[in-house]
């Protein structure tokens, strides 16, 4: 198998490796709106403003790590740019989801 064209038509066939899924559902009516996102958001904001430790039970914390380069030491492909590395951090990514269940 020829890995490198096949990874290439996989990339630009699904224009990545990763998306994002909402854990509340589907948005389908004004009511799920206002829960998710405003206004009832500002009652998660505002709970968390105040008490800070409480983001591991109110929001994606206790799940979730940041993945980042400048694409200048890319493992086996050194200096690439960020654009380079890229597709190398959403396998990362991918992995952590894929063997972890950490969102990255």
């Amino acid at each position: 198998m020829d890995y490198s064209q096949a990874s290439l038509d996989k990339h630009k066939l699904f224009k990545g490796k990763i998306g994002i899924t909402s854990k509340f559902g589907p948005i389908i009516t004004r009511d799920d709106l206002s829960i998710a996102y405003t206004p009832g958001v500002a009652a998660v904001s505002k709970l968390l403003a105040t008490e800070p430790e409480l983001a591991y039970d109110y929001s994606i914390k206790s799940n979730s790590v940041a993945i980042v380069s400048d694409g200048s030491a890319v493992l086996g492909l050194g200096n690439i740019g960020p654009f380079g590395a890229l597709p190398v951090m959403e396998g990362k990514a991918l992995l952590f989801k894929e063997f972890a269940n950490i969102d990255a």
